[in-house]
This record gives structure tokens, C-alpha cells and sequence, in this order.
């Protein structure tokens, strides 16, 4: 038992201690476009771009979002938004903010009726509004996403100092309840420690990024990767367009923005639960051992610290006691970004029980049902593999 507890825990401790220092170093290299040497707007009034929002099924939250959109302090840009095949009066709030704010050319929307063979709803929405924007930037975002007034003369300013193609700005997340603090606050540590985003913009490397709340593209970029039909049956869509960006060698930057752009991702615990089923396996490629592997790594690393501590013995508590104050760091770390309290940390073993479970959840939904739904639509396990990239 005690070379056990000496192996695993003196893993445990160099994994979280480098990455703690791996991030403590990285992190501070990416911008924060909210500080105010970014109050400013790009060069010769800034280039036209295209805001596209796609939602189905969004008549809860498609109404402020237009509305803050129509409100935004930048002159060169257009507002696409797209009713997705929505059963609810989603189609009915668009096309009355249209009608109401007199948006004539700023803001227009667009109706699905039906969807064609190979494509997945929110996929095929954003490459038919992207067909018709006007912009050469695209800017994607979702039916959630409140914007603030100075996002993209921010954003563009930052663009244009980087020479940048691809600029994702990750959301404040707003949570209301310690269920959700605690999922997203764990969830957001899982991310960045598994995505590195100081590491996006080293061409180097195959890190990459993308966040459905803030995708913008330089359409030219958009066009040359292949568009969204490259992407028409990806459910971890917005990933995926950072990888085809990153693969084909554009310049890719992430940034923070404190409330610059917000949502309400969730609504508690078992919201977290519900949305995240729909991507692990696609996260996995849809392979069962693959997935498997991940589960006892996922668990080994984030459980074992808390667990090891109790069951070790004199100095065989060393290395976990190091892994665990690793971790705490990184709580410590991630608090100020992620408005999550650093006392979350006792939760994390509970958060990662519980995202082993959506992880085995997500498998195990998709390979009985033979495929995902998702907001009403049901798409093949065959044609998803099939339709990765």
C-alpha cells in the first residue's frame, strides 16, 4: 500500500503542480479586452460585420438579445438572425423586434421551415444566414448571449492590433444557484486546464479554441476552411470551427472580457447535467474506450488527491497534500475569472463525481437511442460519426 500511495500521489502532485505553473505563467499573455486601453474603435470607422444568431425554440431569451444587439455603439455592422424550425413563438418575437425597432437593413431574419439530410439544425442555420451577410467579419454567437454595447468595436480594435483572424471571447457565466456555481466553476477549470488557451495563439501548437457565445471570423478565413458545410453534422460545433482555423494555419486569439458579453448557461445542477450529456461522447469521438479511459483518468486525477489524503499515511500524505494545494491554487486562480468562490474547492471531488456520471450518462444515452437528440431533432450515431472532423 505504501509504494501505491507514494506512485499515485507523486503523479497526482506533478501533474496539478505543472500545470498550475504552466498556467500561472500562460495566462497572463492573454488580453482582457474590457481594460480601458481597449475603449477604442478600429481604424477608418472599423470594417462591416455580420452578427449572426441562430436559435430554436428561444422565445425566453431572443427578445433581449436582439434588443441589446440592436443597441450596440459600432455603425458598420447587421444583425442575422435565424428561426431554426422553432415550435414556439420564437419566429414571432424576431419578426416583431424587427418591426417594432424600424431596424430596416440592420437587423434581418430569417425562417427555416425544414432541414436538409446531412446537417444539424444550428450548423445549417449559421452557414444560410452566413450566405447572406454583408460583413467581412462574422460574427457567431447564440440566442442567449447579452452583449454589451461596446463588444465589437472592442473586439475589432483587438483584431486589428494582432493581425488576427479568429478572436473568441469567452462569456461571464451567470449563476444563481450553488449547484450551478459549482458545475460551471468546475467545468471552466476542466476547460482551460484540457484546452490551454495561452498556448491557441503559438502556431506550434494544435491547441485551439472556440466558444459558441463569440466565434469572430474574417469571412475570407470562414470561406478558405470551408465554411460552416465543413462542419454541417459537428455537434461540438463551435470547437470544431477553432480546430479547422487553427489546422489551416490562421491567426487564432482568445481574450477575456469580464461582463462584456454574459449568459445564463444553465438553470442548476441537473441543467448543467442535461446540456453537457449531448457533447461528451462527440468530445470522444463517439469511441466507448476512448470515453472509458478518460472517465478513470478524469477520476483518478480529481478524485484520488482528496481521497489518497485520508487513506495515506505519515509522509505518504506528501505528494497528495502538493497535488491538493495545486489544486486549491488553481481555484484561486480561476475565482477572479470565473465569479465562482474560492470555498467551491471543498465541492470539487462532489462536481467530479458528478461529471463522471455525465460522461457515462452522454455514452450510454447515444449508443442506446442509436444518436443524439437535441431541442427536438434526432440525429444518427452513423451519420454524426461520419460527419466529424
Amino acid at each position: 500500500m505504501s509504494y501505491f500511495h507514494w506512485i499515485a500521489g507523486c503523479i497526482l502532485a506533478l501533474v496539478w503542480f505543472s500545470r498550475i505553473v504552466d498556467a500561472a505563467i500562460g495566462m497572463r499573455t492573454i488580453a482582457d479586452i474590457s481594460r480601458p486601453e481597449w475603449d477604442r474603435s478600429p481604424d477608418k470607422g472599423g470594417p462591416r460585420v455580420s452578427i449572426i444568431v441562430p436559435a430554436r425554440n428561444e422565445e425566453e431569451h431572443i427578445g433581449e438579445t436582439l434588443t441589446r444587439l440592436l443597441e450596440l455603439d459600432y455603425k458598420n455592422y447587421e444583425v442575422i438572425a435565424v428561426n431554426d424550425r422553432s415550435t414556439d413563438h420564437t419566429g414571432e418575437v424576431m419578426d416583431g423586434i424587427a418591426t417594432a425597432a424600424k431596424a430596416g437593413d440592420r437587423l434581418k431574419v430569417i425562417h427555416v421551415a425544414a432541414l436538409p439530410p446531412g446537417w444539424m439544425g444550428k450548423t445549417h442555420a449559421m452557414w444560410t444566414a452566413a450566405k447572406q451577410a454583408t460583413g467581412e467579419w462574422l460574427l457567431f454567437t447564440d440566442a442567449d448571449v447579452l452583449f454589451r454595447p461596446d463588444v465589437p468595436r472592442r473586439a475589432l480594435a483587438y483584431a486589428e492590433a494582432e493581425s488576427a483572424d479568429h478572436v473568441v471571447l469567452f462569456p461571464r457565466m451567470i449563476m444563481k444557484t450553488p449547484g450551478e456555481r459549482m458545475m460551471i466553476g468546475f467545468f471552466q477549470t476542466l476547460f482551460v486546464f484540457g484546452h490551454r488557451p495561452w498556448k491557441v495563439a503559438d502556431p506550434k501548437t494544435k491547441d485551439h479554441m472556440g466558444v459558441g457565445a463569440f466565434n469572430l471570423v474574417r469571412r475570407r478565413v470562414y470561406e478558405a476552411v470551408g465554411s460552416y458545410q465543413a462542419l454541417r453534422f459537428e455537434v461540438v460545433d463551435d470547437m470544431k470551427l477553432g480546430k479547422i482555423v487553427k489546422n489551416a494555419g490562421y491567426a487564432q486569439r482568445n481574450v477575456y472580457g469580464a461582463d462584456l458579453i454574459s449568459l445564463r448557461w444553465a438553470n442548476g445542477t441537473m441543467g448543467v447535467v442535461r446540456n453537457l450529456t449531448k457533447n461528451f461522447f462527440a468530445v470522444m469521438s463517439f469511441q466507448w474506450w476512448r470515453l472509458l479511459l478518460s472517465v478513470v483518468a478524469l477520476g483518478f486525477l480529481n478524485l484520488m488527491p482528496f481521497l489518497g489524503i485520508w487513506f495515506a499515511h505519515g509522509w505518504e500524505r506528501l505528494p497528495y497534500t502538493v497535488a491538493l494545494a495545486s489544486l486549491f491554487a488553481i481555484h484561486v486562480g480561476m475565482a477572479g475569472r470565473s465569479g465562482v468562490p474560492v470555498y467551491y474547492f471543498v465541492l470539487h471531488p462532489v462536481a467530479a463525481a458528478l461529471f463522471l456520471y455525465i460522461m457515462l450518462r452522454s455514452m450510454a444515452l447515444t449508443l442506446g437511442r442509436g444518436g443524439v437528440v437535441w431541442r427536438g431533432t434526432f440525429y444518427p450515431l452513423e451519420e454524426l460519426r461520419k460527419g466529424m472532423v
